[in-house]
């Protein structure tokens, strides 16, 4: 195995920043025929349009964020739902 390029841990931002000839990809196993043959197709969930009421402190904060704040809020909204399915 190859030494590894950076000193520690990278930052997402760090990462971002870096030219993917210069990312190590060293500790990454090749994808072979036998990964390809046991991979699952996994659909993704579509959606339901509802109705729902929320404060208006609520959507202010979402919306603030700008462009997609509806995505953002289906994630938090799933995420939390996953904690209780268990």
């Amino acid at each position: 195995m190859s030494e590894k390029r950076y000193a520690g841990p990278l930052s997402p931002e760090q990462l971002a920043a870096m030219p993917d000839s210069d990312i190590d990809y060293s500790d990454i196993p090749e994808l072979d025929e036998t990964f390809w043959k046991n991979a699952t197709l996994i659909e993704p969930e579509g959606t339901q349009q509802v109705t729902l009421r929320v404060k208006k402190s609520v959507l202010e904060a979402y919306k603030s964020t700008g462009k997609g704040y509806q995505t953002r809020m289906n994630a938090v909204l799933e995420s939390y739902a996953r904690t209780i399915r268990k």
